[in-house]
């Protein structure tokens, strides 16, 4: 598999204001429920801009109660209308394209790390690629807002007599609670227990190898399945194949690199595992129908908004 000096988690946009996790102080850490007016008034305080690209380094799940919430999620735009929820991950470019504060909704943000194993691989927690609006069913929406009303009392005010880590435990389930639920409001084919796993390994390795090697056989090999297994599997869970679903992530990157740093097309191609910028071009090209110089000036030029092919929800 190629290496060209990528860390184990692939390459790492620059030119992107990153956002770190600051948990507000005198609260409980791990998670904090805020209102989307209070987003906006927290970000203006540590001069972070909601309407210029960002890359959170945290979990940011969003659900509209009255209003719509305009943001761009990887190029990618998405309305968010009163009772839809939509979920950002670390390591996703965001922008609001409205004011946050134009609408009202609450905000949960969180860590990776607050979350447990078990909560990761039936949500879907650790999928960096992906982003949704959701709009739940009746049923399922009334348990979310239960569960959200909860997070927002404990997050009000620690309870009389419970010690914090009591506290925090309690907020962690619960917030478990609510992200399992919402990762099965919609209703979907479930796949079979053995291609839930291997899809699960084979996303995790994508995200840790795409710069590295594109070809379906070389993850069927460090996974120990076979090439189809995997198609079957990533078929199953994302609707497409393993081969289609590596270039995917390939090209997100790709986009990325090109719209928010100033990177020359050929360091981008070379950043995303490409041992030649023609074969980088070409790749571009055939998945875009634009050259990456093209895409550039036309995502700039829109400001930075240029839709991937995948569509919004």
């Amino acid at each position: 598999m190629k290496k060209n000096g990528h860390d184990e988690r692939g390459p790492v946009p620059r030119g992107v204001a990153p956002v770190p996790y600051r948990p507000a102080p005198g609260v409980p850490p791990g998670i904090e429920v805020l209102t989307l007016a209070r987003l906006a008034e927290r970000a203006a305080a540590h001069g972070d801009d909601l309407h210029q690209p960002s890359r959170p380094a945290f979990h940011l799940l969003i659900v509209v109660r009255a209003g719509t919430v305009r943001c761009s999620v990887d190029f990618t735009t998405h309305d968010v209308a009163p009772g839809d929820w939509i979920w950002v991950r670390p390591g996703q470019v965001v922008r609001f394209c409205s004011a946050a504060e134009g609408a009202e909704g609450a905000v949960v943000v969180f860590p990776s790390g607050f979350l447990s194993g078990s909560t990761v691989a039936l949500s879907g927690a650790d999928d960096h690629t992906r982003c949704r609006s959701i709009a739940p069913s009746p049923a399922h929406a009334a348990f979310l807002d239960r569960v959200l009303g909860a997070l927002e009392d404990g997050y009000a005010a620690l309870p009389a007599g419970m010690p914090p880590a009591a506290h925090i435990e309690a907020m962690r389930h619960l917030l478990s609670a609510l992200l399992v639920r919402l990762a099965h409001a919609e209703p979907s084919p479930a796949p079979a227990a053995t291609e839930d796993e291997a899809f699960r390994r084979f996303q995790e390795e994508v995200e840790k190898s795409f710069a590295r090697t594109r070809r379906v056989e070389d993850y069927a090999a460090l996974l120990g399945y076979s090439p189809r297994t995997l198609t079957r599997a990533t078929r199953s869970a994302a609707g497409c194949g393993a081969k289609q679903f590596i270039d995917e992530r390939v090209l997100l990157e790709a986009k990325r690199l090109l719209v928010h740093t100033t990177l020359s097309p050929s360091a981008v191609g070379d950043r995303t595992g490409f041992d030649h910028a023609t074969a980088f071009s070409a790749f571009f090209r055939r998945h875009t129908g634009l050259t990456p110089t093209a895409f550039r000036r036309r995502a700039v030029g829109d400001g930075g908004e240029a839709d991937v092919s995948r569509p919004a929800g």
